[in-house]
């Protein structure tokens, strides 16, 4: 018997340390001003106000209103939220379609692949005079030089078949590159992009959208063009 009281009794602390626990849980839910808890607040302090003194209209009509915006303001932060979340979805989905592409990016190497051209673009500020394209394999031997002669200013774009200067043709693989020319008569390098292969891609909420290339990590803002 002396057991079976013990049990209830037990059983009767566990269910009232249950619904303290969810009254408590309920409270700190509900601990923000609803419109109706304003209003409450204001019909208290309408009723202990001075009647000698009543309360200012314009005071009134400013504590309604700047509730009503404090009110509307969270609301809107809450839409902002929502719709945050949801581009941030939508651009990972986007994202996502650019692995397996080409992303032009400015580098000082260019990839080879058997089925296709390796392709990118010198970047000149001004006309370029004797323009040359020189390709190195990776002990540093020229690999193959191309004359493009002279070019306007802009993005000048050149493409190679991945054959060296006896026709033949290199192995797959990644291959130094550098563009030369005479520029207001100095003779100088100039700046080269090449196409990257896109192998993934990441979202980050402080960088936006980041793209993984064969030769490092770039934001999707610096890629110049996607092939």
């Amino acid at each position: 018997m002396s057991n079976d009281i013990n049990s209830v009794s037990s059983q009767l602390d566990s269910l009232r340390w249950s619904e303290q626990n969810k009254s408590a849980q309920t409270e700190k839910k509900n601990d923000a001003l609803t419109q109706e808890d304003f209003f409450s607040l204001l019909t208290q302090q309408l009723s202990y106000q001075d009647p000698s003194k009543p309360a200012d209209n314009d005071q009134m009509i400013s504590q309604m209103t700047n509730f009503t915006m404090a009110e509307g303001i969270s609301g809107l932060n809450e839409k902002f939220d929502i719709l945050s979340n949801s581009m941030t979805s939508n651009s990972a989905l986007q994202a996502s379609t650019l692995v397996g592409k080409k992303a032009l990016l400015e580098s000082d190497t260019i990839e080879f692949g058997d089925d296709q051209l390796a392709k990118g673009s010198i970047i000149a500020q001004n006309p370029v005079e004797g323009l040359t394209v020189s390709i190195f394999d990776d002990r540093g031997q020229l690999v193959r030089q191309m004359d493009m002669g002279a070019q306007q200013a802009g993005a000048i774009k050149f493409e190679w078949d991945g054959k060296n200067g006896d026709g033949e043709t290199m192995p797959v693989g990644s291959y130094a590159i550098k563009a030369e020319g005479s520029l207001n008569g100095e003779y100088t390098s100039l700046p080269m992009a090449t196409f990257k292969n896109i192998d993934s891609v990441n979202v980050n909420g402080a960088n936006g959208i980041i793209v993984n290339t064969s030769s490092g990590a770039v934001k999707l803002s610096d890629v110049a063009e996607i092939a």
